[in-house]
């Protein structure tokens, strides 16, 4: 469904500045902004990805992953299509670079779903990027609470996002699990499409307010240097020292055909985070 965006201002000739996001995208008249779900009309900007569902599933918290989040739960998953970032790597490519066959659930039918699953605590925004999909997410959680401020809601997100826009969303937020791809802006910017400050940003202030975890997939011959990891576990443990970090196994997919992370790195980078940080796990081992 197509709705009007928050967090925009209109420039001349019909030009819009998209504030959602570090891309801070001027969008000029029927084009979109990087993340594909925005787009200017006649000077307005609109997302088309409002309540348009791709993937639903009642999932274990553990594998957003949340692991110190209320363990060996369930909770209701869902997704829509677009991302901000172009990870080369993206497992969810097929919903996070195109445009998905979706269905619409409005946000009180969602809330139903949510309040009515067995066995559950509430709603993750995942698979593809939550923070793109913000009206729908906002509107979600802001009506969840109402109804029930005992469920939960949790982002599972690369934490791509501008503080005035995440500031609003975070207290009706629970938990997040934020994707720190490395401790590199070249890395970021040549095999995501991005930046790393932001996100740090990001993690800094959502560490103060909600449950944080970080995930961070090793890719061979990209990432999975000891170095990188280090810094990663420096600067969390700097925020944190409880702060759960998820070192993840790479295996090719989409457009990189790197070979799967060495396990035997992944035991020795778990070795060096936990000289920093209490909570070190492996993922997809």
């Amino acid at each position: 469904m197509k709705m009007e965006a928050k967090f925009y201002e209109k420039l001349n000739d019909n030009r819009i500045h998209c504030c959602l996001c570090p891309h801070n995208c001027i969008i000029g008249e029927n084009n979109f902004g990087r993340c594909k779900v925005r787009t200017n009309e006649k000077g307005k900007l609109f997302t088309i990805n409002y309540g348009e569902i791709t993937s639903i599933a009642l999932d274990p918290i553990e594998k957003k992953p949340l692991y110190y989040f209320k363990p060996s739960t369930c909770i209701l998953s869902a997704g829509s299509f677009g991302c901000n970032f172009t990870c080369s790597f993206c497992q969810n490519y097929s919903i996070s670079q195109f445009k998905a066959k979706s269905h619409f659930l409005p946000p009180e039918q969602l809330v139903k779903a949510i309040l009515t699953t067995k066995n559950n605590i509430g709603i993750a925004f995942t698979y593809n990027e939550p923070t793109i999909w913000y009206e729908y997410v906002y509107e979600c959680a802001k009506l969840l609470k109402e109804a029930d401020k005992s469920s939960s809601v949790v982002l599972v997100t690369n934490g791509y996002i501008n503080e005035k826009p995440l500031s609003e969303l975070i207290h009706y937020v629970d938990a997040m699990n934020i994707d720190l791809k490395s401790y590199s802006n070249k890395y970021y910017s040549n095999i995501c499409g991005g930046n790393l400050k932001p996100v740090l940003d990001t993690i800094k202030i959502s560490s103060k307010i909600c449950h944080v975890e970080i995930t961070n997939l090793l890719v061979t011959g990209e990432n999975d240097n000891m170095d990188d990891v280090e810094s990663i576990a420096k600067f969390l443990s700097s925020i944190d020292k409880n702060i759960p970090l998820h070192l993840t196994r790479y295996f090719p997919r989409y457009k990189l055909s790197n070979p799967p992370t060495d396990i035997k790195f992944m035991l020795k980078a778990k070795e060096i985070a936990k000289k920093y940080l209490n909570k070190v796990c492996l993922g997809n081992i």
